[in-house]
């Protein structure tokens, strides 16, 4: 199976070329020297949405500069004013934040409509913090505490009184002592807080988890299975991803009546899981010779 999934999409063929050059430009900016994690999530929306196109992925662009812009130059306090200044535009002046209700829209997982509703999943409103952030040169970075996704300001290594600040961008920007992420984490799983999970998010760690939700998010509904293979398909571009995303990724092309293409994807898994899993690797065989014989 080629490492770069070409798209599998039913419409026309120009839509179908447009779509796999900007599956090109994913793979590429995935391995660029430093993955720009707006361009990334701007071009997982514009797979959700073709009419999206070069002009909403630059306005998108303009919009985050533009923001960027209406935060005060340096801002004195230092991880503290950070955090302080972008929650009063971001959380208080435009609204961003996030609701139960967003969990159930697959728009709240793509830039640009979080952009324009001002709502999204807690990792997506991240990233608008980030790269507003970032942009006006403030030291942040994305935490992906499990269960949900907050931001940092300041020394990642830091303390609350030695220069990190972390902060909910889901909440309008609510600063997050220890104690309270302590307690934001026991109320999402449960588990105890460690300093590992502080550590700074890497750009594609944060698309990778964006393109999970996705795909949950799809599986929870059947008919959506086009966005589920459309999610899985981009992950597969990600210089390193789980190996049984391939065998998801053959069941889901044998669903879609493309039974060659899936039972390869198959095999190919059958091959990866043969050295640490033997009995596996003889299912996930069968369900390949089982999908090539719906072709008789």
């Amino acid at each position: 199976m080629p490492d770069r999934p070409e798209a599998h999409d039913p419409r026309g063929a120009d839509d179908a070329g447009d779509r796999t050059a900007l599956r090109r430009r994913f793979a590429a900016e995935a391995r660029a020297e430093r993955p720009d994690l707006a361009l990334l999530c701007l071009l997982v929306a514009a797979e959700a949405d073709p009419s999206l196109g070069e002009k909403g992925i630059d306005a998108a662009q303009i919009e985050l500069d533009r923001l960027a812009g209406e935060l005060p130059y340096a801002p004195g306090g230092g991880a503290a004013g950070w955090a302080r200044a972008v929650g009063v535009l971001l959380g208080e002046r435009y609204g961003f934040r996030g609701t139960r209700e967003d969990f159930a829209a697959l728009e709240s997982s793509l830039l640009p409509e979080v952009l324009r509703r001002r709502r999204g999943l807690p990792i997506l409103l991240s990233v608008v913090w980030i790269e507003v952030a970032r942009r006006a040169g403030a030291p942040v970075y994305g935490v992906a505490l499990p269960g949900h996704f907050i931001v940092g300001f300041g020394d990642p290594a830091g303390t609350d009184a030695g220069g990190r600040v972390l902060a909910d961008p889901s909440e309008g920007g609510r600063p997050l002592s220890e104690s309270d992420t302590e307690l934001l984490l026991a109320a999402v799983t449960g588990e105890p807080l460690t300093p590992a999970m502080l550590t700074p998010a890497a750009p594609l760690d944060i698309v990778r988890r964006v393109l999970g939700n996705i795909r949950a998010w799809a599986a929870a509904r059947p008919e959506r299975g086009d966005v589920r293979l459309w999610a899985v398909e981009l992950s597969l571009l990600l210089p390193h991803h789980p190996a049984r995303l391939r065998r998801e990724h053959g069941h889901l092309l044998v669903g879609r009546g493309d039974f060659l293409t899936g039972a390869a994807e198959l095999e190919t898994y059958a091959e990866v899981a043969e050295a640490v899993d033997p009995e596996e690797a003889r299912e996930v065989r069968r369900e390949a010779r089982a999908a090539r014989a719906m072709l008789n």
